[in-house]
């Protein structure tokens, strides 16, 4: 008798553990699960403006053939975007793509019949329209690695974290050369 009534008290005990472990380490593989999948959608906008860039390289191109070193540094840098497997990774790839165009746009800039061509307009207003996915993706994945790591590093949530695995996520951040404000010239 006083086995089995030792017995219930141990079964008991390891439910009531069982019931206060599984909800937070739930809570822990939803918030893991949603910075990867934030983390997915800045991926795809990213891809999606590294797939623009060669048709709008093509265009310049008709137009500026001199121009061979832009061309071959927007081209190295959208790999870089391809070859990205984290979110720092990404978002270096991220700026040196982003500077690539920024030399690009200076090509551009001296040939006024192509500023004037349909195909290179329609490209540069979807180029920009990605540009504000872009942006609205970065601060929707910043808001859920904040989220995230609020939680893994609270107590006592940050015990389990640890006991899990789970640890504090980086946030997609801007290069310093891009905090800077573009010198516009007439």
């Amino acid at each position: 008798m006083k086995k089995n009534k030792g017995l219930i008290i141990i079964l008991g005990i390891i439910l009531l553990v069982a019931a206060m472990i599984v909800p937070k380490y739930n809570k822990l593989v939803k918030l893991d699960n949603d910075v990867d999948a934030a983390y997915s959608q800045i991926q795809v906008v990213v891809k999606r403006r590294a797939d623009l860039i060669p048709n709008l390289v093509n265009v310049v191109k008709g137009y500026a053939t001199h121009e061979e070193e832009t061309f071959i540094k927007v081209t190295e840098a959208r790999n870089s975007v391809e070859k990205a497997t984290n979110a720092e990774e990404l978002a270096k790839a991220n700026d040196e793509l982003t500077g690539a165009i920024n030399n690009l746009n200076v090509v551009v800039e001296s040939y006024p019949e192509l500023k004037a061509n349909t195909n290179f307009l329609d490209l540069q207003a979807q180029l920009e329209g990605t540009e504000n996915r872009i942006s609205t993706e970065r601060g929707r994945y910043n808001d859920t690695v904040k989220e995230y790591n609020e939680v893994v590093r609270s107590f006592p949530m940050n015990l389990f974290a640890k006991m899990f695995g789970f640890e504090k996520k980086a946030y997609f951040e801007i290069s310093s050369e891009d905090e800077k404000l573009p010198e516009v010239k007439f």
